[in-house]
């Protein structure tokens, strides 16, 4: 009897794993089992702290990694005081922090680690991570708006301007469209980084099939869809930038809300 051939599962890449085991990770009624989105966290983590790192040595004549350090922290410093005003130099640390953890963890999920043996694990295309990422933006919009303004930040769900009988109306509708906020902004993130592998690992079946099937159907069909593939890598590592550069951007707009309440 024929073996049948192995079937892929493309959503199989977003499964979170215990590396350890999950037996003894009880805690609380909780399991805390280290997983390889933690492990991939940490990464992302250390490379970060490394690279900051590196950057920090202030030398009068500073070299390529001082200098890649100083002009993300140029950018960022830059987008915040466009959209923020002078307040925002304040805010330059978290989100230069929020920018970069996503962009790395972007980044090394598409790196073909797997050559070797190790396949890493892009916790981006989770929305729990995302929308934990979201949150801490969130959270930190209410802490400043209700700090600085106290009540009066409630105004902000009352554009300037709304005549007194249309305040029962608009009042909900600005309400809701700010709570939803957060969930916008992680979905967003979640999305695009879940789409992008998984069409590449269905892609990647194409090649796999057609290089099995022969000679011919490899030539038809695997070679050009390889092509493509590389294509759509080049996009991943742009979209990857992009995203981390809208979710940093969107952080920044929010918290423009709480700092200069209209």
């Amino acid at each position: 009897m024929a073996a049948e051939p192995a079937k892929v599962d493309p959503m199989y890449q977003f499964t979170i794993q215990p590396l350890f085991g999950s037996e003894g990770w009880e805690l609380a009624g909780y399991n805390i089992a280290f997983t390889n989105s933690a492990l991939w966290m940490a990464i992302t983590t250390v490379v970060l702290w490394l690279f900051v790192l590196g950057g920090m040595k202030r030398e009068v004549v500073p070299g390529r990694w001082q200098m890649a350090v100083e002009s993300f922290t140029g950018f960022i410093d830059d987008m915040l005081e466009a959209n923020i005003g002078k307040a925002g130099r304040k805010y330059v640390p978290y989100i230069f922090s929020l920018f970069m953890f996503i962009l790395f963890a972007n980044v090394l999920g598409l790196v073909p680690f797997g050559v070797v043996g190790v396949h890493p694990f892009t916790f981006t295309s989770h929305f729990t991570i995302t929308g934990v990422l979201a949150l801490l933006s969130f959270g930190i919009v209410l802490v400043v708006g209700f700090l600085k303004h106290g009540l009066h930040f409630l105004s902000l769900f009352v554009p300037q301007g709304t005549p007194w009988y249309m305040v029962p109306l608009i009042a909900p509708i600005e309400f809701i469209s700010f709570m939803v906020r957060p969930f916008s902004l992680a979905l967003r993130l979640f999305v695009a980084m879940m789409a992008g592998h998984l069409l590449l690992e269905v892609l990647s079946t194409f090649v796999i099939s057609g290089g099995n099937a022969g000679a011919g159907y490899g030539l038809l069909v695997g070679v050009p869809t390889f092509v493509l593939m590389i294509g759509i890598c080049a996009l991943e590592i742009l979209v990857a930038g992009i995203q981390a550069y809208v979710f940093a951007l969107l952080s920044a707009l929010y918290i423009n809300d709480a700092e200069n309440l209209h």
